[in-house]
């Protein structure tokens, strides 16, 4: 890194040497014509002095980092540690494991060291005469790449509980060379480790497979070169550096290298935002994932004839014949295509039609006589249908050439699936695919604001005629509003996802993929389609369409708002509780509300004062819990002493923003299908806290939008709209009492962490919906009253209650049905897996 950094100077430094000469000749120089040369080179030379200074500061704010981390390391026995770095026999280095290698599972080894995977999924098991301790290791393996390649490998390291997701260490990809190289951080002493070597199937040698112990400054110095990459991204360096300098300097040796350890793992994968290195890694369709397509098609107990709707309206040429292209493409071959021309004046358009139509026998054209929008002529195609189920196209997008196979495999999966939607992307008249729309399983509150089903959308035919197909007058949402429709008659399991794109969206000019208002009146139509489905269904809400082109639907409450018992709980911190009750009482529109202050063995006069003028107020009790701290026990007394139809869970850092917002979690709270409600929490910079809880994040569970600026959108606009999640923190959350005592409350061996997603999942368990909403907005501030997890006691307590969670709800903790597989657990929430779970 140093060398980098000096060629950046010496690069300057050298520029300014050839400004000055060039100063020099014009200044021997005469004439009034060189004036302005000479002024102008004289600038040059003050602004590459400039970048020369820049260059200089930022090499000593380097400098200085490694300042800190050498005198961190010299505290901790120069010797040990020059010996290690320098790998001196006897003075801290640490020799190679000897690893054995056998095959696990997926393998086929054909003679001459030569492996050839038989599935998507090859595994080996890594071993040694005893187990592998927890700590820092270098680890190598050399591939000779014979068909296929290397993509995404990763270890499974095996703490004494078996192979879990969530312990999954990536790699990096092999160099040129086909050299694997990288640090590998195993948190506790491994059993033995799964090594997966690829997620394609591919054919290659593997040799040199090793695991070195080292230690945390070799590891740490490994990390920042390679982090750097070929390209030499210094900055990439100087961020893990920088990560574990700053932990270090506070005494937090542990932390710090954990953190610089998620920078370094970052570092090395692609961007999780790189859709295009997403799509070539992992959902190109070659020929061999196509002929094991057909093999499966083979296998289905059950091969429905499927219609596809396609209303065709002045489409122009070469998006048409792109469109009628992939459905000819389809593996599945029971297929029939319904075609209503929308009576489109271009001739081109019935020419092309019925080319195809005398192509296949499949294909069937009906004209219109007159133009009737998309409604009328989607109804057309309805009544042409002979399938058992019907899927819905638009006349320039594309499907995939899987994709009637994936969501009949689905179909004959589950049988019960009388609805069922994929995950979406958009493509440009390049060809170019972008924009993808990973979606949760079914999240009826998310469709409300958004038609998450729209595309592939496949419905059971008899279940759309059933509800008199499409409704004229609703042009724009026309499906939004049948799937509204068929969804009143549906149990929410008849509802099914198959989480793979399997529809292209065109994005051109007039097109609803380029933007909201391509097409304004379809999200007035969106809007109208929802109201009148609530209104079916008895509920009220206030719907709004926000600047994205969703649905705001602000929930109200039907009937008197019951009574709501907020349990705070504490101890000291009286500026802090000052500031979260006097915001509640003072900003809160809720007519009936009680305020349980729970004192858990304050001892500073100023809070015992404070809750002396507490009591005098009637809306508030001061309730004592005289025990040491268990956060799930002060909360289950408290619960007792409440006299509320709904219990509040509400810290005692939190601050009332705006006066509606407990009418609005009340409102959902209030509904029988729901458990607990979570709101919108903020730090006090206003940058999102909490917006929903996503599982296996972190290893267990995590937030999501952390940090993001308030307003951000997220992805696919869900940071925007109220929607079902299967956790919520209980910093602030609402249940209705008669929930929280049916789960029996919190649990209270989880005394710190976990328990409030614990909780959560019970509810889910006992067949309740939790859920967010981003209309209750208030401050947390966390970082005012939380401590770290910085002593052997803490850090012993946090595992334990990981290990309760991973062993109580194991497979639970990587299946969150309210986030998408091909999304991460090991990054920040809703980028994208690499590779997919």
């Amino acid at each position: 890194m140093a060398q980098g950094q000096a060629a950046v100077g010496a690069a300057i430094a050298d520029a300014v040497a050839v400004q000055q000469q060039a100063i020099a000749r014009v200044d021997q120089s005469s004439g009034a014509g060189l004036e302005h040369l000479r002024a102008l080179l004289h600038g040059r030379e003050i602004a590459l002095h400039a970048r020369l200074d820049a260059h200089e500061r930022s090499v000593a704010q380097l400098a200085a980092q490694q300042a800190l981390l050498l005198q961190w390391a010299r505290r901790r026995s120069p010797g040990y540690w020059l010996g290690r770095l320098l790998g001196r026999p006897g003075s801290g280095a640490r020799s190679a494991s000897a690893v054995e290698v056998s095959p696990l599972a997926n393998l086929d080894c054909s003679g001459a060291g030569v492996w050839s995977a038989t599935s998507d999924d090859p595994q080996f098991l890594l071993s040694q005469g005893a187990a592998f301790e927890g700590g820092w290791y270098l680890f190598e393996a050399d591939f000779d790449c014979i068909e296929g390649e290397v993509l995404s490998p990763c270890l499974y390291p095996d703490y004494g509980s078996g192979i879990s997701e969530l312990e999954r260490v990536f790699l990096p990809a092999p160099d040129a060379r086909g050299r694997l190289r990288a640090i590998v951080r195993l948190k506790f002493a491994a059993a033995h480790l799964r090594f997966d070597p690829s997620v394609i199937p591919l054919r290659f040698r593997l040799q040199g497979v090793a695991l070195r112990r080292i230690g945390r400054a070799d590891a740490l110095l490994r990390m920042a070169l390679w982090a750097a990459g070929p390209e030499r991204t210094w900055r990439r360096s100087a961020g893990i550096l920088r990560a574990f300098a700053t932990e270090a300097a506070a005494g937090r040796l542990r932390q710090g290298g954990e953190l610089a350890y998620a920078r370094y793992v970052q570092a090395r994968q692609p961007a999780a935002d790189d859709y295009g290195a997403w799509v070539r890694s992992y959902d190109t369709l070659r020929p061999a994932d196509l002929e094991a397509a057909r093999t499966q098609l083979a296998q289905l107990e059950r091969t429905p004839l499927v219609s596809i709707l396609l209303p065709v309206y002045q489409t122009p040429e070469k998006w048409l014949r792109r469109c009628l292209d992939s459905v000819l493409e389809q593996v599945y071959p029971h297929w029939e295509l319904c075609i209503a021309d929308d009576a489109s004046p271009s001739r081109h358009v019935r020419r092309v039609l019925e080319e195809y139509a005398s192509r296949d026998r499949r294909i069937r054209v009906q004209v219109r006589s007159s133009n009737g929008h998309i409604s009328e002529a989607s109804n057309t195609a309805l009544e042409m249908a002979k399938g058992d189920y019907i899927a819905l196209l638009d006349h320039d997008d594309e499907l995939r050439p899987h994709s009637l196979l994936e969501m009949v495999k689905a179909i004959d999966a589950h049988p019960e699936w009388r609805l069922l939607y994929s995950d979406e992307d958009k493509i440009d008249e390049k060809g170019r695919r972008f924009a993808p729309y990973f979606k949760p399983d079914w999240n009826y509150e998310l469709f409300l604001s958004q038609n998450c089903i729209c595309h592939l959308g496949v419905y059971e035919t008899a279940l759309v005629r059933g509800v008199g197909g499409f409704r004229r007058g609703f042009e724009g949402s026309q499906d939004w509003d049948l799937a509204l429709r068929c969804v009143e008659r549906l149990a929410p399991h008849e509802i099914g996802h198959v989480s793979k794109v399997l529809y292209h969206w065109r994005a051109i000019q007039g097109s609803t993929a380029m933007g909201v208002d391509q097409k304004d009146y379809a999200g007035h139509a969106g809007l109208r389609a929802v109201d009148e489905h609530l209104q079916r269904r008895g509920q009220r809400a206030r719907i709004e369409i926000n600047p994205h082109g969703h649905l705001n639907v602000h929930r109200e409450a039907v009937g008197p708002l019951p009574r709501v018992s907020l349990i705070i709980p504490t101890r000291d911190k009286v500026e802090l509780l000052r500031m979260s009750v006097g915001s509640i009482l003072a900003k809160t529109d809720y007519p009936d509300l009680e305020i349980i202050v729970v004192d858990n063995q304050s001892a500073e006069q100023a809070t015992l004062d404070y809750f002396a003028e507490l009591e005098a107020d009637g809306r508030v009790r001061v309730v004592r819990y005289d025990a040491p701290f268990n956060y799930s026990a002060i909360n289950n007394h408290a619960a007792r002493h409440a006299t509320g139809a709904i219990v509040g869970l509400v810290n005692n850092d939190i601050e009332v923003i705006e006066g509606s917002w407990l009418r609005t979690m009340v409102a959902q709270a209030v509904r029988p299908e729901i458990g607990a409600v979570g709101a919108m929490l903020y730090y006090p910079d206003d940058t999102i806290q909490h917006a929903g809880v996503v599982l296996g994040m972190g290893g267990v569970a995590g937030h999501v939008y952390t940090t993001q600026p308030r307003g951000s959108h997220g992805q696919c606009g869900r940071a925007l709209l109220a929607q079902e999640m299967s956790a919520v923190t209980a910093a602030c959350l609402v249940v209705r009492r008669e929930v929280f005592e049916e789960v029996g409350g919190l649990d209270e061996t989880l005394s710190v962490a976990f328990n409030d997603i614990d909780f959560c999942l019970r509810i889910r368990v006992a067949g309740y919906r939790n859920l967010w909403t981003p209309y209750a907005e208030l401050y947390h501030h966390e970082s005012a009253s939380r401590g770290y997890e910085d002593t052997p006691e803490k850090q012993a307590r946090f595992r334990g209650e990981v290990e309760r969670m991973r062993e109580r709800w194991g497979e639970v903790l990587v299946n969150d049905p309210c986030y998408n597989p091909n999304l991460t657990l090991t990054g920040a929430a809703f980028d994208l897996a690499f590779p997919p779970r």
